[in-house]
């Protein structure tokens, strides 16, 4: 296998024993980040083919490409290795500006007060209008 064979860039990921990379959704235009998820190798492979995010999902035990049931889809700008080698950065645009499953443009819509997790952010969208 060459250096730039098609493969390679994948070998050079640092898998868990699953067989899984945690990978990283941030907005492009904000630099929020949107959510974290999973990819094995299929799903990375075909994130950078298709040019759109392509997770794993472990729940469900099957590919989960963003957006395929809610509209939601994540159209990839840039994909980035962390210095490890173990986490994926994605880079996207958020068609229709809602990240979370919850209606919330970003899964991380909860911070620390005190001692309990504060919501900080309003649901923009019912999930049930989403997920029907």
């Amino acid at each position: 296998m060459t250096e730039n064979s098609p493969a390679s860039w994948l070998d050079e990921v640092k898998w868990d024993d699953n067989g899984l990379v945690p990978a990283i959704a941030q907005d492009v235009a904000s630099g929020r980040i949107l959510m974290m998820a999973w990819m094995n190798r299929e799903a990375l492979s075909l994130t950078a083919q298709e040019g759109r995010a392509i997770y794993w999902s472990r729940s469900r035990g099957k590919l989960w490409r963003k957006g395929e049931s809610s509209g939601h889809v994540q159209k990839l700008h840039e994909m980035r290795l962390d210095c490890d080698a173990d986490v994926v950065l994605l880079t996207v645009e958020q068609i229709g500006g809602i990240a979370c499953h919850t209606g919330r443009e970003s899964c991380f819509y909860r911070k620390l007060d005190g001692d309990h997790w504060q919501s900080v952010e309003a649901v923009i969208k019912d999930p049930g209008e989403i997920y029907q």
